[in-house]
C-alpha cells in the first residue's frame, strides 16, 4: 500500500430537501475529516448529482459521481429519517454504482428532527449498504433534534456531537485503511 497516497473519505448528503437540517451536519463531518492528517474529503450534494428518474443503475450512472466513488477508500453517508426510512433519491443515486463500492467502508450519519437521531434510517440502510458491497462500520452518529444542534448560521450548539463524531472517524479511518491494504495486497480467491 502507498501509505504516503492520502486516504479519500468522500461525504454524501443524502437529501435533496428545501431546508434540510442534515446539510449543517454533513458540511460539520466534513470539517472534522479534513482537519485529519493524511485524509482528503468532499462533499457530494445528491441535490447536484445529474440522476434521471426514468430509468435505473448503470444506465443512470453519472461519472462524476461513478469516478469519485471508485476513488474513495470509504464513504460517509449523512441521511436524514423520512418516515422511519432513507430517501428515495439517496437510494436512487447510490443504485447507480455498483463495483465501485466493493470492499470499501462506510459509515453512516443519521439525522432526525425527533428525539430518535435517525435511528430508523440506520437500521434501514445497513442491509442496502451490505447488499452494495461496502462493509459497515460498528459506530454511527445519530443526530437528534437536528435544528436544535445547530444555530441559524450552521454554527454547532452542542459540542458533544464532536466527540460522537471523532469516535465514529477512528474507526472508519481504521477501516478504510484496512479495506484498502486488503483490495491493493490481498486476492479476494486466497
Amino acid at each position: 500500500m502507498d501509505d504516503q497516497r492520502p486516504l479519500f473519505i468522500p461525504v454524501i448528503l443524502g437529501t435533496a430537501r428545501k431546508g434540510r437540517a442534515s446539510a449543517a451536519v454533513a458540511k460539520l463531518v466534513v470539517s472534522q475529516i479534513a482537519a485529519r492528517a493524511g485524509v482528503t474529503t468532499e462533499l457530494i450534494d445528491i441535490a447536484t448529482v445529474p440522476m434521471p428518474v426514468d430509468d435505473a443503475g448503470e444506465g443512470i450512472k453519472d461519472s462524476r459521481f461513478s469516478g469519485l466513488m471508485a476513488a474513495a477508500d470509504g464513504l460517509v453517508i449523512v441521511a436524514p429519517e423520512y418516515n422511519h426510512g432513507y430517501p428515495g433519491l439517496l437510494k436512487h443515486v447510490l443504485d447507480s454504482c455498483l463495483k465501485e463500492y466493493i470492499h470499501k467502508a462506510v459509515g453512516i450519519v443519521g439525522v432526525s428532527a425527533g428525539g430518535f437521531g435517525g435511528t430508523r434510517v440506520i437500521e434501514n440502510l445497513l442491509p442496502v449498504m451490505r447488499e452494495l458491497g461496502l462493509v459497515t462500520i460498528f459506530w454511527d452518529v445519530n443526530v437528534s433534534n437536528a435544528r436544535k444542534v445547530f444555530d441559524e448560521s450552521g454554527g454547532l450548539r452542542d459540542p458533544a456531537l464532536l466527540q460522537r463524531i471523532d469516535k465514529f472517524l477512528r474507526e472508519l479511518l481504521w477501516m478504510s485503511r484496512t479495506l484498502r491494504y486488503g483490495r491493493e495486497k490481498v486476492a479476494v480467491d486466497q
